[in-house]
């Protein structure tokens, strides 16, 4: 059981912990984009660039600040 656990972080270098707080500080920085996103649907001008950011941002941490190399670009999946 502790393997469910324990699998995923560990292939990509990770420790529980360490996954868990990237995972919870990614999925905070896509609702605060996904909210950023929802405004500037309403009122065009507000936050025209922010969604973008926030994607751009966010995949670039993923990709470069992994210590383990998935072997495919569906195993950075956090």
């Amino acid at each position: 059981m502790l393997d469910f656990f324990l699998k995923h972080p560990r292939s990509l270098g990770e420790t529980y912990f360490e996954h868990f707080s990237t995972a919870l500080a990614f999925g905070a920085h896509m609702i605060a984009g996904g909210l950023a996103c929802i405004i500037h649907a309403v009122i065009p001008p507000v936050f025209e660039r922010t969604a973008s950011r926030t994607v751009v941002a966010l995949h670039t941490k993923m990709i470069t600040h992994r210590r383990g190399k998935p072997s495919t670009e569906l195993d950075y999946a956090i």
